[in-house]
């Protein structure tokens, strides 16, 4: 996976994505604990849960070339949230997933949408995916809208821990 000379994996007009790290646990733990920021997920999650996070991702950069990335304001270096891929199972078969999470205070700013579209352009150009998801809950209405905002369009369903979601995907069939 490239870095970019300031560390970061991508940039966009407002934002860099750069790998997660240890030393992102508090800013981690405070977003995925945050109920209303988890609010489509079955529960928030414990700062353990949060370090287990970040460690997934750790694994996903070394196995698969990228993974769930911080997102930092670049006027400020502000933590914002994390976008990025993730290899997600749907119904037996493996898929590239693009999922975000943005701290609530800057949520309605469009920050999601530009780092899932830096992320959808890294799938397709450098990752080499052939078919990009979105897993969402049908009641996630502002995820719904990202996912379309880049091009993913409704293409089937599926259940997973025991929640209906829809799966967005690009190109599809």
């Amino acid at each position: 996976m490239p870095v970019l000379r300031d560390g970061s994996v991508l940039q966009t007009e407002r934002l860099l994505l750069r790998q997660l790290t240890p030393a992102d646990l508090d800013d981690m733990a405070a977003l995925l604990g945050d109920p209303e920021v988890m609010r489509f997920y079955p529960r928030p999650k414990t700062r353990d849960e949060a370090m287990g996070w970040i460690e997934w991702n750790l694994r996903n950069y070394a196995e698969h070339g990228f993974g769930l990335w911080a997102l930092v304001l670049r006027e400020d270096g502000t933590f914002a949230g994390d976008c990025g891929l993730t290899v997600q199972q749907v119904e037996g078969e493996a898929f590239v997933e693009v999922g975000h999470h943005v701290r609530k205070d800057l949520w309605r700013r469009g920050l999601a949408s530009e780092a899932a579209a830096a992320c959808r352009d890294f799938a397709f150009d450098t990752a080499g995916v052939d078919r990009l998801i979105a897993l969402i809950r049908p009641e996630n209405v502002p995820s719904r809208g990202v996912a379309e905002k880049i091009g993913l369009m409704p293409w089937r369903e599926t259940v997973r821990a025991r929640l209906r979601h829809i799966v967005y995907a690009l190109p599809g069939e």
